[in-house]
């Protein structure tokens, strides 16, 4: 009995080996890492169930009271006499536009940043693809987002010939006006996975927009997601906005350098980027009275708070979204809080923010180095260098984590 057992265990062993030295080989990876990953969210999800993340004990306390708003006399706001001059659209916008589509390209697995790019540039004769992008700004395949600014760091630093910027708290009108002067524009919205792909629940997604029609209030978008819609894909003015709001209606724009005088003119005050925030701030400020209970509001309101480095006002704001409830990868996404929690020397709040995040989002290297702060300002220098490392081992490029490492006096 004794021997059959050992035979049975070497054999599982030797079974398990087999299966490990397979799947390093890169085809079989390839194929199998995604639904590996997938299955482990899955997993992750029953034995830690909840679909929003979890809230400082504060946000229990910021819910029960009404908190200080800023006011638009609070904003900084642009001086009239030091304003570009920039004159209004001479004429009304077409009723209908439709760019020319770029050749479409189907998303790797959590590849929809740089795919959606890679559609961007092809518009203006760009001759790469989605992982010319990601062999840059996401190496490893896991690493489940690409930020707006990582998209435009590649397109100054690898496509110099064009230039890319974004803005926030944009509005319908401004997309149409945009497309109409033949601008593609790239937004960021949520969306729902099915609850087969890595548990389901609210998730980021990039599309290229490249047209409109105005009669029928829908936007023609180029998804590299094949299940979302593909190519031309149509979506409406309500459901692009619903999405969009969950990352403060943030664009981002592809274009000939030479195009920068029309840009300039179609975004009237928003070209300062100052005064586009202040504008966002304000949106979102009226948001969050109209709607108390609306987080995506509280947590726009916080974004652009940390921007104007207000801390203090941006944490409480995060505390309000937080306590409201946020779905579960929205700090996969977006870092306002990290940022805003260790600036007011919140740091386990931060870390277990963080921790939150990355129980399901193991590869979050945004989360991994703010961890790594926060242990660093607890008295953890050693904990801090080992998240410090591990982000460089998901994205051996990220200069923050590389600057990180500098400061404490490590190596890599």
């Amino acid at each position: 009995m004794r021997d059959r057992t050992l035979w049975f265990l070497l054999g599982g062993l030797v079974t398990a080996a087999a299966f490990w030295l397979l799947y390093q080989l890169p085809p079989v990876k390839f194929q199998l890492e995604w639904r590996i990953d997938a299955f482990s969210g899955i997993v992750r999800g029953w034995l830690h169930p909840g679909d929003t993340l979890p809230a400082p004990l504060r946000a229990e306390i910021a819910l029960q009271a009404p908190l200080h708003l800023p006011t638009p006399e609070s904003v900084p706001t642009l001086d009239p006499a030091n304003a570009p001059a920039l004159e209004p659209t001479p004429t009304p916008l077409p009723a209908a536009i439709r760019l020319p589509a770029p050749q479409w390209e189907k998303q790797d697995w959590n590849n929809c940043g740089p795919a959606t790019l890679a559609l961007g540039l092809r518009y203006y004769g760009w001759e790469g693809d989605q992982f010319t992008i990601s062999d840059l700004l996401k190496p490893d395949r896991g690493d489940k987002n690409v930020n707006v600014e990582e998209l435009v760091y590649y397109v100054r630093t690898r496509a110099g010939w064009l230039n890319a910027d974004f803005r926030v708290g944009g509005t319908l009108e401004r997309l149409r006006a945009l497309l109409a002067a033949g601008f593609p524009v790239i937004v960021e919205k949520g969306f729902i996975l099915e609850e087969n792909d890595g548990g389901g629940g609210w998730a980021g997604h990039y599309l290229l927009l490249t047209g409109y029609d105005q009669a029928r209030s829908v936007f023609v978008a180029q998804d590299t997601n094949p299940i979302e819609g593909g190519a031309d894909r149509e979506l409406s003015y309500a459901e692009l906005d619903e999405g969009w709001r969950a990352f403060n209606r943030v664009y981002l724009l592809v274009y000939r350098p030479e195009a920068q005088e029309t840009l300039d003119r179609i975004l009237e005050q928003d070209a300062d980027v100052d005064t586009n925030r202040s504008r966002a701030l304000e949106q979102a400020r009226i948001e969050a009275e109209q709607d108390p209970e609306d987080p995506y509001a509280w947590f726009n309101l916080g974004s652009n708070l940390v921007y104007f480095e207000r801390y203090g006002e941006a944490a409480q704001a995060f505390d309000t979204a937080l306590g409201l409830g946020l779905p579960w990868r929205f700090t996969r996404y977006q870092f306002g809080p990290y940022i805003a929690y260790f600036n007011q020397a919140r740091f386990q709040d931060l870390i277990d923010l963080a921790d939150a995040t990355l129980y399901r989002t193991y590869k979050s290297e945004e989360s991994l180095l703010w961890r790594g702060w926060g242990k660093y300002r607890m008295g953890d220098p050693f904990g801090a260098i080992e998240d410090f490392r591990e982000a460089l081992q998901y994205n051996p490029n990220y200069l923050d984590a590389q600057y990180a490492l500098e400061f404490v006096g490590a190596t890599r």
